[in-house]
């Protein structure tokens, strides 16, 4: 089991750049800057090829926990290397890696929390498999699938539609709170609360 004295990992998955910021393969990037806010964490540039935010969660006592939030600054298909080289790093065990990503086959808005599995289709999620095997936890941010025959590419590197965006605010921060109980108070009570 995991030494308690190591961190938890949490990787908000995404593309770095501007022009991607918006997207709805970025919503890993939104939580995780809602994360840093919370604990007034400013990202830093990590040699792992990452921007990190070193922090505590939790309320005060045995609950609260070490944390590190990263955005990897690779593309989304090369996810599993500055994850990778962040693990070993911070020596975080793989039950302590949380990924935050977009999921197409749950509806948008909707949360879904796990541990270990597949990885559905999803580049970051293969990455991460393939570098350091399956056994990290997701919170999968339900994005809904793509309208008509447009292309699950160009659908996900798109940004919200200003119908979507109406919600964005709340889902997002629905996530944050969700990786929080995660780490806090475990998988099981993190699920029973907001996996829809």
């Amino acid at each position: 089991m995991s030494d308690d004295a190591a961190p938890w990992l949490v990787v908000g998955l995404g593309n770095p750049g501007a022009e991607y910021a918006g997207n709805r393969h970025n919503i890993g990037f939104m939580v995780v800057d809602l994360l840093a806010d919370r604990i007034r964490g400013k990202f830093k540039a990590h040699k792992a090829r990452a921007q990190v935010v070193e922090g505590r969660i939790g309320p005060p006592g045995p609950a609260n926990r070490r944390v590190v939030l990263a955005k990897p600054m690779s593309f989304m298909n090369l996810s599993g290397g500055p994850v990778t080289a962040l693990r070993d790093f911070y020596k975080v065990p793989v039950d302590r890696i949380v990924a935050v990503h977009d999921e197409l086959d749950i509806d948008y808005a909707t949360l879904r929390l796990k541990l270990g599995g597949g990885d559905n289709g999803h580049n970051g999620l293969k990455s991460m498999t393939k570098a350091m095997g399956a056994d990290y936890h997701r919170v999968r941010c339900g994005i809904g699938r793509p309208p008509g025959r447009m292309q699950v590419a160009d659908f996900v590197l798109k940004d919200f539609s200003s119908g979507e965006r109406k919600e964005l605010d709340w889902f997002v921060d629905r996530a944050a709170d969700a990786v929080e109980c995660l780490v806090t108070e475990g998988l099981e009570r993190a699920q029973s609360a907001y996996n829809g």
